[in-house]
């Protein structure tokens, strides 16, 4: 025989409590005697009310232990419902009989409630009121009827009243007026007199009352003469923020705008209505389309004004919202198109590639692609070989894992005039695609930012071997650069006119001023050394080694470009101490060309310094100093602007001198 648990002795003892309570309760009640005026048939009935109820727990199949109460009131005969029932009962006649009493009243006062406005009188009717309570709040009516009628208000609004009836009945309006509920309270709606929250925008009703939000729409789009005040002008807010961004996107123009610049915001404006943008010339074509992208205004409607038959130039800055037949129909219509240029065409994929490769008259010059993920390496190397002899630029964006070495091997080859490459934020080029980029003799613009680690060992070989028509040369995120780059560039590059490599770590100050000692380059117009510094959280500020853009190469620098260049980037280059900055920005020092300043980050940047760029620069427009916080009260001249000042007057100081 299995031995019961535990849980289950525990369990009948809780069962058999509250039926040894229930016998014990039932044998007090057999102990106790009936009463005599008690009948039989009661009991009678109560049983087989008992026995109708078991019934019904049998027939809908319900078990269950019965609780001691339900014992003790089956054993006197004591029915729950019999009890519900009798209580309604009571509630119904009591509520009956105060109806009737209301009734009654509303009848013995129908000839004052008559008199009275309707919102007072409902209030009235809705509460019981005695005869002394309603003489007492209509006496109090009229005091405040009195007051009102000694306002200025009540006075204004007389003026057009006749007699002393219309008199009455403005100050009863006026009077109503103030009744009415404040904001945060519960009141009636005047017209479906449903319960609602008041609100300082709540509407009127036609009885006087106030509406709720639904007939308050309602009433609004009833309301043919809406009665609307003429916007109030905002604050300078919007502007300033406009401001600010134009400053961020670099096409802050300070003082009137041009009538071109105009002309176009215009057209913007008034897209809808334009049929056709024939006779512009390109670059017009080119703000244009910026204008579109920069307010989402370019779609396959809106790409029809840029399509025609002759059109040799398509620039499109925002395609996110073309498909990949959009891109097709360009093609399609623009059959003479030497310069296609796309940026986030996300839609433009194999089966649009395709399409150009079979378009046999189309001769592209220049083909700028960006963020194109979907083009596989097959169809990469199909356009390098059928479309690449007439290139003269090829920019490929944000391609991922495609468009790797074996499409860059293909470039000397099947490109023989390629003058302009750019790769940018590709993870598939490595070192060897690096170098077969040396065998592209033509080149004059080149841009490298791979995701993987290139060496110094392979980009210096490529530097010498194309460097010396190379005009422009940028190296995003060269980790590795060092001064065996910089000697090669010294060495091979004759007409280099922008020069960037960023986020280097390894090239010294030492290397910095080698190359522009004696260098036989004209002096660039512009340079970007962003992040060339040395890194070490242990000892931030002690740099023994002289890594990155220092002092010396700063000087350097200044004295074979100074003259020419038109935008300097040294952000984060805090090894550059203040008597540099100095010495560069003396006071017999002049810089004409020198339009775009940016100094953010270094550590010894102060108001002196800002005030030495200012005073050296006579055509600088703009100057960046963020996390500059040395700079606090600059007084910065006319015209001129200030972004980063880390103040809490905001991010930008426009001159006002």
């Amino acid at each position: 025989m299995a031995r019961p648990s535990r849980r289950t002795s525990q369990r009948g003892q809780a069962q058999a409590q509250p039926q040894s309570q229930a016998q014990g309760q039932a044998q007090a009640a057999q102990a106790q005697p009936v009463p005599p005026t008690q009948p039989q048939a009661t009991q009678t009935g109560g049983a087989q009310q008992n026995q109708g109820q078991g019934n019904n727990r049998n027939a809908r199949n319900i078990s269950g232990p019965q609780s001691a109460l339900t014992d003790y009131l089956a054993s006197h005969n004591i029915s729950a419902n019999q009890i519900r029932r009798d209580a309604d009962q009571r509630r119904a006649a009591a509520a009956q009989s105060r109806q009737a009493q209301q009734d009654a009243d509303e009848d013995e006062d129908g000839d004052e409630e008559e008199d009275e406005a309707g919102p007072s009188t409902e209030t009235a009717a809705t509460r019981n009121e005695t005869a002394a309570e309603k003489a007492k709040r209509k006496q109090k009516e009229q005091q405040a009827i009195a007051k009102i009628k000694a306002s200025k208000a009540f006075k204004k609004r007389r003026r057009n009243a006749a007699d002393s009836e219309e008199e009455d009945e403005i100050a009863r309006a006026l009077f109503e007026q103030m009744a009415q509920p404040l904001p945060g309270q519960m009141d009636n709606c005047d017209i479906c007199q449903k319960r609602f929250t008041v609100t300082p925008y709540s509407k009127k009703g036609p009885n006087g009352g106030l509406l709720c939000a639904k007939c308050s729409k309602d009433a609004a789009a009833n309301d043919k003469n809406p009665n609307k005040k003429p916007r109030k002008a905002t604050g300078g807010g919007a502007r300033r923020r406009k401001m600010q961004s134009n400053i961020l996107d670099g096409t802050y123009h300070i003082g009137a705008k041009p009538l071109i610049t105009l002309c176009i915001e215009t057209l913007a404006k008034n897209v809808d209505r334009s049929d056709s943008l024939d006779g512009f010339p390109d670059h017009i074509m080119d703000r244009i389309a910026r204008l579109f992208s920069k307010r989402r205004l370019l779609n396959p409607h809106t790409l029809n004004l840029f399509l025609q038959p002759w059109t040799t130039m398509i620039n499109i800055y925002d395609g996110a919202k073309l498909s990949a037949d959009d891109y097709i129909r360009i093609f399609q219509v623009a059959s003479s198109l030497e310069d296609f240029k796309a940026r986030n065409a996300i839609q433009f994929k194999d089966e649009v590639m395709d399409y150009v490769l079979s378009r046999d008259k189309l001769e592209l010059r220049s083909f700028y692609l960006y963020g194109a993920n979907l083009v596989s390496d097959e169809m990469w190397s199909r356009f390098i070989k059928e479309k690449g002899g007439p290139l003269t630029g090829l920019r490929v964006y944000y391609t991922d894992k495609h468009f790797g070495d074996e499409i860059l091997a293909l470039l000397p080859e099947y490109c023989p005039n390629l003058q302009r490459l750019k790769v940018y934020h590709n993870q598939k080029v490595t070192d060897n695609g690096i170098k077969t980029i040396g065998n592209i003799k033509s080149l004059k613009h080149l841009g490298i930012h791979v995701q993987s680690q290139i060496t110094s060992k392979v980009m210096a070989p490529t530097i010498l071997s194309i460097g010396e028509k190379l005009e422009t040369l940028s190296l995003r995120m060269f980790y590795n650069a060092d001064d065996e780059v910089l000697a090669a560039i010294k060495k091979s590059c004759r007409s280099l006119r922008k020069l960037r490599i960023t986020d280097s770590d390894k090239m010294t100050d030492e290397g910095f001023t080698d190359l522009f000692s004696d260098w036989k380059n004209p002096p660039l117009h512009k340079i970007d050394f962003e992040k060339c510094r040395h890194l070490d959280s242990t000892q931030p500020r002690d740099n023994l080694d002289g890594i990155g853009l220092c002092s010396n190469g700063f000087r350097a620098l200044m004295k074979h470009s100074g003259r020419k260049i038109r935008d300097l980037n040294l952000h984060a280059c805090r090894h550059i101490t203040r008597q540099a900055f100095e010495d560069v920005f003396s006071e017999g020092q002049r810089y004409p060309d020198l339009v775009k300043l940016e100094i953010s980050f270094i550590e010894e940047v102060d108001d002196f310094v800002v005030a030495s760029v200012f005073r050296s620069c006579p055509n600088i427009r703009e100057v960046n100093v963020f996390g500059c916080m040395n700079v606090k009260a600059v007084k910065v001249p006319r015209g001129k602007v200030l972004v980063g000042v880390p103040n809490a007057m905001g991010m930008v100081i426009e001159g006002d001198d």
